[in-house]
């Protein structure tokens, strides 16, 4: 075991935050810690850290482990370049590799004795800089800053002139590179594109150590941890496998626990209800048998209500008239700023309906497209115009139209004065802002929190055409949910810039990269994009689905049109192969039925037909499940 956290609590002025927490690691394990906006998560972590005191409990590290701990905001010095900061991670093997240099020329002058002596200490050392990769160290160095999204150019940069994210990044590189038994991350990805993520998700994967992380990234939890411990309420409950694993595991035992406590306080009732009527007899027999219940009911260990969420919560998004097949007509599109162009001669449609993503690095100007669509920023060239009776609404945390004089309640209320209280309370609740948190002034709102508030309004809004910035940024998992689920059933059209993966895989049916100037489309979802991404770069590119400016292969509309239909088209073989399957199989369990009744097996005439149909029936069936197998291979 390498480490062991037992019955952790703490609290901060006089509110509890961990109550008798525990969970423990192997080494090598991978494990996340989730919860709601502050369940207590980071204060865990710097617990273990040794940052915090806990108020009780202890914590217990493999003799000689090593930690290494990412909180985040983490400070590097600033005096030092990119590059300088990192290779003080290897001053050891640094000054190893400087003693071999020197050994090898002392080895030189020295003879007998000493010569064997300084030629022993010279294997030692170079054995263990060998075993620590200290021949390496350049390209190791190199290979996590460009993970990282570093390029080399950007190396000798000083620290002092990064912003906050990219100075978070350099701290990441150095714990990365230090190696430790086990690395604590908090929010790792909140700094790095989608490609850096997915090199980090790479990274941990493959690491020998283990990894303990906190972050909302559902994507990259999936893919990195096979461990959760959940913090509801101040207490820990552990969970095997990735995030979907616990999300399901944990949503079946609330309903089971649920159940349980609903069944009990029906029971509850009942014996009420039984002890009641027999004291109402009045007679002798009858009020000892009701005492003698009540003592029963009294002995009953209560089942706990599980905790109230709003992960039922429905958000319904609902346009206030249909727009035209036509949402958005891009031309020729180009942007660019002074030293640094951003996309040109771009062309694509949007279609009534769809629901797509842009994706790409940061700094490559998918949040310019979209102010560009909403009229916040001119193009260079090029055109794009409106289908008929289009109607945008627009979420942008840098653009928010709210009042600070207002409360929460009141900006939702004023805006649509015929929603309910419980409506609204309802929607807020989605965002995050319970109880009295409604009744605050927008003014002492956290950045945030009015980025919650602003798209908590827009959700409300009759807009036919949503176009969102970084909608799922400080929201929980839960709120994240509710909103998949209002978008996933929203009749109008969608177009967003999103970095969360896991909220592009449940909403996206068209995904667009800006890369290289251009964007390419991927009819499908996050997992299509990368599957599509894997055989392009194996060279299989016959199959990818890739749409780019009209210059560069794009699909025409009549082409989509057709490729649309075909796949209709296929899915109606499909479900017709299915149900002559399922009629088969039915008549073939009929007449195994039949032929297995006592009278059947005396008529030999009767016996002999169902034998002859039993056996048509299964050669229909060997081919409907080929013509199956066929139909549904891509």
């Amino acid at each position: 075991m390498l480490l062991q956290v037992s019955n952790i609590t703490k609290s901060f002025d006089g509110t509890d935050i961990l109550t008798e927490c525990s969970f423990h690691m192997e080494e090598n394990e991978k494990c996340a810690l989730v919860g709601a906006n502050g369940a207590g998560k980071s204060t865990l972590l710097k617990i273990i850290a040794r940052v915090l005191n806990s108020d009780s409990g202890n914590i217990t590290l493999k003799n000689n482990a090593t930690l290494g701990y990412l909180a985040q905001q983490e400070a590097v010095d600033t005096d030092n370049t990119i590059y300088g900061e990192l290779i003080t991670v290897k001053q050891k093997l640094l000054d190893e590799e400087a003693e071999i240099r020197r050994l090898e020329k002392e080895m030189k002058k020295a003879e007998g004795d000493e010569l064997k002596s300084v030629m022993e200490k010279y294997s030692r050392l170079t054995h263990h800089f060998e075993l620590n990769n200290g021949f390496a160290i350049n390209s190791e160095i190199t290979g996590v800053l460009k993970g990282l999204g570093f390029e080399e150019e950007e190396f000798e940069k000083k620290i002092a002139t990064l912003s906050g994210g990219q100075k978070t990044r350099v701290a990441l590189a150095k714990l990365l590179l230090s190696r430790p038994d086990l690395i604590m991350l908090d929010e790792p990805t909140n700094h790095l594109d989608l490609r850096s993520i997915e090199w980090l998700e790479g990274f941990l994967q493959a690491y020998k150590g283990a990894v303990l992380v906190v972050a909302h990234d559902r994507y990259f939890l999936d893919r990195v941890v096979t461990k959760v411990v959940d913090i509801e309420n101040g207490r820990s409950r552990v969970y095997t496998g990735n995030y979907t694993a616990f999300s399901e595991k944990k949503r079946a035992l609330r309903e089971a626990g649920l159940r349980a406590y609903m069944n009990q306080q029906a029971e509850i009732k009942h014996q009420e209800q039984v002890i009641e009527k027999l004291k109402s007899f009045n007679r002798e027999k009858s009020i000892k048998r009701a005492e003698s219940r009540e003592k029963m009911l009294a002995k009953t260990e209560r089942l706990e209500k599980p905790a109230d969420i709003n992960d039922a919560m429905k958000l319904t998004i609902t346009p206030s008239i249909i727009s035209g097949k036509d949402v958005l007509i891009v031309d020729s599109l180009s942007k660019s700023f002074p030293d640094n162009p951003l996309f040109a001669d771009v062309s694509f449609d949007i279609r009534r309906g769809e629901r797509v993503a842009v994706i790409g690095d940061n700094g490559t100007g998918k949040t310019t497209l979209l102010k560009i669509f909403t009229g916040l920023v001119k193009a260079d060239q090029g055109s794009f115009r409106l289908g008929t009776n289009v109607k945008i609404g627009y979420y942008d945390q840098e653009h928010q139209v709210l009042h600070p004089d207002k409360t929460l309640f009141q900006e939702i209320s004023d805006e649509y004065p015929m929603m309910n209280d419980t409506r609204i309370r309802n929607t807020l609740a989605a965002f995050l802002f319970y109880g009295d948190d409604v009744f605050k002034q927008v003014s002492a709102l956290s950045g945030g929190e009015r980025g919650r508030l602003s798209l908590a309004k827009l959700m409300l809004s009759n807009a036919n055409f949503l176009i969102l910035d970084e909608p799922t940024n400080h929201l929980d998992a839960t709120s994240k949910e509710i909103l998949e689920n209002a978008l996933n059933d929203y009749e109008g059209t969608l177009l967003y810039v999103s970095h969360d993966r896991f909220f592009i895989n449940r909403t996206a049916t068209r995904i667009l990269e800006l890369e290289g100037h251009t964007f390419t489309t991927y009819h499908g979802n996050y997992d299509y994009y990368t599957e599509k991404k894997i055989t392009a770069s194996d060279g299989d590119k016959a199959e990818s689905e890739q749409i780019k400016s009209v210059s560069q292969n794009k699909l025409s509309w009549q082409e989509q049109k057709a490729a649309d239909a075909e796949k209709r088209k296929k899915a109606a073989q499909i479900k017709r192969n299915e149900e002559e399957i399922a009629a088969l199989e039915d008549e073939q369990k009929a007449i195994e039925a039949e032929m297995s009744k006592p009278e059947i097996a005396t008529d030999v005439a009767r016996l002999t037909a169902l034998s002859e149909r039993a056996a048509e029936i299964s050669q229909k069936l060997e081919k409907a499940y080929e013509e199956w197998e066929i139909l549904n291979t891509d």
